[in-house]
């Protein structure tokens, strides 16, 4: 996807406001396996994704958990970070070599106080990544496992496609064997 139509999907900017955003972003590659956060960390940056696939995961004692995959167009932060300037607790792994176009968050504040449609355009998209993590709880939280992977191939059927089975089924809380019961139950 082009920055055009990933900054457009949050909220329509007048082009003054697109370009002064656009003058900030740079566009970085990264291969297959790269760690674009840390947990624990202040991230300084917001990403989008061009090109590719990740993951974000917290680490326990004995396993790391999947809750979040995102591919193209989608943005990539830690809104701990991006909120309140703390370590975020997640960690971000490309799944896939990933071009992406990325921003200082630091920069992006400062444009929300020197243009109110950059400003709304922040809140925008601060709004979508809530509802995106509301969503998950819910769905956490209300819907079985069975129920969860229909969403997937429903919603997100190219993830069956390009992540390996293992950290889909950690994203549905199970194990890999419980998600190879479910797949030969569909079929």
């Amino acid at each position: 996807m082009t920055i055009d139509q990933i900054l457009d999907q949050v909220f329509l900017l007048p082009e003054d406001s697109k370009n002064s955003l656009k003058e900030h972003i740079t566009e970085v590659s990264y291969p297959k396996g790269f760690c674009l956060m840390e947990a624990d960390k202040v991230i300084p940056y917001l990403y989008f994704i061009r090109r590719g696939i990740a993951r974000a995961y917290s680490s326990t004692a004995d396993n790391d958990i999947t809750f979040w995959f995102g591919s193209e167009g989608q943005c990539i932060l830690s809104m701990k970070s991006y909120v309140e300037d703390k370590p975020g607790y997640e960690s971000i792994e490309l799944l896939e070599d990933c071009d992406l176009y990325r921003m200082e968050t630091e920069s992006l504040r400062k444009l929300f106080n020197e243009d109110i449609h950059i400003a709304n355009w922040g809140r925008k998209l601060a709004e979508a990544e809530m509802i995106k993590s509301e969503e998950l709880i819910i769905s956490r939280q209300f819907k079985t496992s069975l129920e969860r992977y229909k969403d997937i191939i429903t919603y997100q059927p190219d993830l069956l496609k390009r992540v390996q089975l293992g950290y889909i089924a950690s994203y549905l809380g199970i194990t890999q064997v419980s998600l190879s019961r479910i797949r030969a139950e569909i079929k």
